[in-house]
């Protein structure tokens, strides 16, 4: 694709992690509590006023104008808030492992491997590789009983390059199996309380894009949200209305390329460990255009309406609001 930054950065998810939070101390306003678990919503007169969490040290409580629920998958704020997220079925699974990296292999960042009914990513780890292996969703116990032996063999013949690294897999407990799902919340949000990411809609890994899509949520609530936190009166919620601005404006694109996912996911895989769907003949030569090659590598990677911080929308910060929140140790 044409962009600004032609060019794909491959970081480990604990690696960007330390790389977000070290950009975001740069700022007076930020705090980063480590080795906190949020057990309780604060809840008051029907609105989320903060969360109660047991730290290293004991109980604290937060209290916020609006919490902003962004922890993931497994989203304890989405639990506690009482959504329950609409599933939907994806026809595979993923066996994930790691086997050694040695100078003689591609020089690849990100490489795949395609055939057989199997589905083969390989990330750079720098001294390792990573891999993801797709399988029939629910058919671990079948891969299970045929043997190691014969996982390896199946691997091997996707993959002969790293033919000699999968000797390394001696046991199962080097191969985790990923059970890979989708799901979307119908409503994101409840008074005080805004979720976004995949505490919002469970992205499926194919394209690797859920956290495009979650910094695009960040930046639509900053959007949408920053001037009103900035004005509003002390004590007093955003308004739902505002809330639901967020999702209304998100919505769409995250279920369109969840749409996408699951039609990609089908195309790798049946029960049959043959593909779903065939590709008529008359598109074949259409594969071969560049240009009409970056149409669904643009849709995947920025969706249908890229969202950028709109100019103008930077907070100052008063001399005495340089901590947006104090813990307050309780029992």
């Amino acid at each position: 694709m044409r962009t600004k930054f032609p060019y794909i950065v491959v970081m480990a998810q604990s690696r960007f992690l330390e790389f977000v939070t070290a950009e975001a101390k740069r700022y007076p306003n930020f705090r980063l509590v480590l080795g906190a678990r949020v057990e309780e919503l604060l809840e008051e007169e029907g609105a989320v006023k903060g969360v109660r969490y047991r730290g290293r040290d004991g109980w604290h409580e937060v209290r916020a104008t609006l919490t902003v629920g962004a922890d993931g998958r497994f989203s304890k704020v989405r639990k506690l808030a009482g959504f329950e997220p609409i599933k939907t079925s994806s026809p595979i699974d993923v066996l994930w492992f790691s086997i050694s990296r040695q100078g003689g292999d591609p020089k690849e960042a990100l490489a795949a491997r395609v055939g057989s009914g199997m589905f083969m990513v390989f990330i750079d780890r720098f001294d390792y590789w990573q891999v993801g292996c797709t399988i029939v969703k629910g058919g671990y116990k079948e891969v299970h009983s045929a043997g190691l032996e014969q996982l390896r063999r199946s691997l091997a013949r996707l993959a002969p390059e790293w033919a000699d690294r999968f000797e390394e897999l001696k046991e199962w407990k080097q191969i985790p199996v990923l059970s890979v799902e989708e799901s979307h919340l119908k409503r994101w949000h409840k008074p005080g309380l805004l979720l976004i990411g995949d505490a919002a809609h469970v992205m499926s890994p194919v394209g690797g894009v859920g956290i495009n899509y979650a910094i695009q949520d960040a930046v639509v609530a900053f959007n949408v949200l920053s001037e009103k936190l900035r004005t509003v009166e002390p004590g007093e919620p955003i308004r739902e209305q505002d809330l639901a601005e967020v999702q209304r404006r998100r919505e769409l694109p995250t279920r369109a390329v969840q749409t996408f996912q699951t039609l990609a996911q089908r195309g790798v895989l049946s029960a049959e460990g043959e593909r779903v769907f065939a590709v008529p003949r008359f598109v074949l030569p259409l594969l071969k255009i560049p240009w009409l090659l970056a149409i669904p590598a643009r849709f995947l990677s920025f969706g249908l309406r890229p969202p950028h911080v709109e100019a103008g929308k930077e907070i100052a910060t008063r001399a005495e609001d340089s901590s947006p929140f104090e813990p307050v140790s309780g029992e």
